[in-house]
């Protein structure tokens, strides 16, 4: 399965356990959102995503990691050592984090508290019955990709989110290729419940032969 990248606009917050400041904060955030429609653009396709709502659940048991960036070096937490625990709610995949006593764990809550970093990210792939494809039904719009299961790797406070454009699978910017070609090709379907746009058709045949007589 081909791995990808999102980012969402929701700042990691520091939380301290019942506001002792002598205790190390952990770092807490959404790395992913329910609901919210996106636009993916690639290089050979564009197309429209949605998370739907469990779409986590099974990752929730798995070996996830919690890194800076995306970096594997740069480890935060992790889910099988009970560093990093991970829970869905109404709004997205939330994460909680104990940070190491490491010199780049102690930058990041800096920057966090500073307002610097205000962003987290996930990677992911998505298996074979992870997703639906909802094929356009009007020219101009874009195929719908409603994601309802991945495969979680890591997730991420970020820097820089990982732009749509570079992480997206290869097969996926294939799909909606294809769906928009298809879609392109096709008029879009006219009512004509009420016969007008066919006698509006046999008029313009009829002014037609008179124009050729």
């Amino acid at each position: 399965m081909d791995r990808e990248q999102r980012a969402v606009n929701e700042a990691p917050a520091m939380l301290r356990r019942d506001d002792d400041a002598a205790v190390r904060p952990q770092l807490a955030g959404y790395a992913a959102v329910f609901g919210q429609e996106t636009v993916i653009r690639t290089a050979f396709g564009d197309f429209r995503e949605v998370i739907e709502p469990g779409a986590f659940t099974a990752s929730l048991a798995s070996d996830v990691r919690a890194v800076i960036n995306h970096d594997p070096n740069l480890l935060l937490g992790r889910t099988t050592s009970g560093t990093l625990r991970l829970s869905e709610d109404t709004h997205g995949l939330r994460y909680e984090v104990d940070p190491p006593d490491t010199s780049y764990a102690d930058d990041l809550l800096v920057s966090v508290q500073r307002g610097d970093i205000t962003q987290s990210s996930f990677a992911f792939s998505i298996p074979e019955d992870g997703q639906v494809w909802d094929k356009p039904t009007r020219r101009g719009d874009l195929p719908l990709r409603r994601i309802r299961k991945v495969e979680l790797y890591d997730v991420s406070p970020v820097t820089y989110p990982a732009y749509s454009q570079t992480s997206v699978s290869a097969r996926a910017s294939e799909m909606a290729h294809a769906l928009t070609v298809t879609t392109d090709c096709e008029p879009p379907a006219a009512s004509d419940a009420d016969g007008a746009i066919e006698r509006e058709h046999a008029r313009l045949r009829v002014q037609l032969r008179a124009w050729e007589a």
